[in-house]
């Protein structure tokens, strides 16, 4: 296997790759960005789809190599966490931010005004992640309106070079097509690339054992394309083997 070097870091001693962003005009380093964003449309705090997608954000962080634990649902002031809002993380081992989670029910007042620093600070997350789980009930037979006024705060583009992890939840098997039929078109139109199928979850699998498996067994699946195409969007070329070590290399 083609062995892969990270970038030289920079002088001012930030690390390379994805995890940090360019910084300020004096040349200072702007925090590390996390590798594995979870993006929450459910309009009630700490909701069984938020613990539903940060269980989801740690198996796919697993399988890339990235060894994350699944990160405790909460809140952190914007100002003291790399552009996390209503969000929380974990590290890898460099001290990285590995993963961040980003509860959109804590600054749902704030989406729809005219400034809105917090939603601010949360699209940049989102839109610096090498991996995007989003996740959503399924209401009226399509994501929330929640999640929708967030999303139409990008502009075209606005998640380019972000590899898309669509996941709903439901309580009826008939809305499964509703992640395929209305969340992935909408995360293609702002640019994500989204390499595999909806996870579709039922309420009566969120249990953690049958949570687990369930997600398991969608990863045998999708597994292979979202592992080649988070590392294109990092620019490696794709490991032979099951996780990818040099991947979380290049994110940390």
């Amino acid at each position: 296997m083609t062995q892969h070097q990270a970038p030289p870091t920079d002088p001012a001693g930030a690390d390379s790759g994805l995890g940090t962003r360019p910084g300020p005009a004096d040349g200072s380093p702007l925090p590390p960005r996390p590798a594995v964003v979870t993006l929450v449309g459910n309009p009630r705090p700490g909701s069984r789809t938020l613990g539903a997608a940060q269980a989801v954000a740690a198996r796919v962080a697993d399988h890339l190599g990235l060894a994350a634990g699944p990160a405790e649902a909460g809140s952190t002031d914007p100002a003291s966490s790399p552009g996390s809002s209503g969000s929380s993380g974990s590290s890898g081992s460099s001290g990285n931010p590995t993963t961040a989670t980003i509860d959109l029910a804590e600054i749902a007042a704030e989406i729809l005004t005219t400034v809105h620093p917090r939603a601010d600070a949360a699209r940049e997350v989102v839109a610096g992640a090498t991996v995007l789980v989003v996740a959503t009930p399924v209401y009226k037979g399509s994501y929330t309106g929640l999640l929708k006024a967030f999303l139409d705060l990008y502009g075209p583009d606005g998640l380019a070079g972000v590899v898309a992890v669509p996941v709903v939840v439901s309580g009826n098997p008939a809305h499964a097509l509703a992640g395929e039929m209305h969340l992935r078109p909408l995360l293609v139109e702002l640019g994500a690339t989204v390499p595999t199928r909806t996870l579709a979850l039922l309420d009566s699998q969120l249990g953690e054992a049958e949570l687990a498996s369930t997600v398991d067994a969608w990863l045998d699946r999708a597994g292979g394309p979202l592992l080649r195409a988070a590392s294109a969007a990092v620019g490696q070329d794709v490991p032979t083997h099951q996780t990818a070590p040099e991947l979380a290399e290049v994110t940390r």
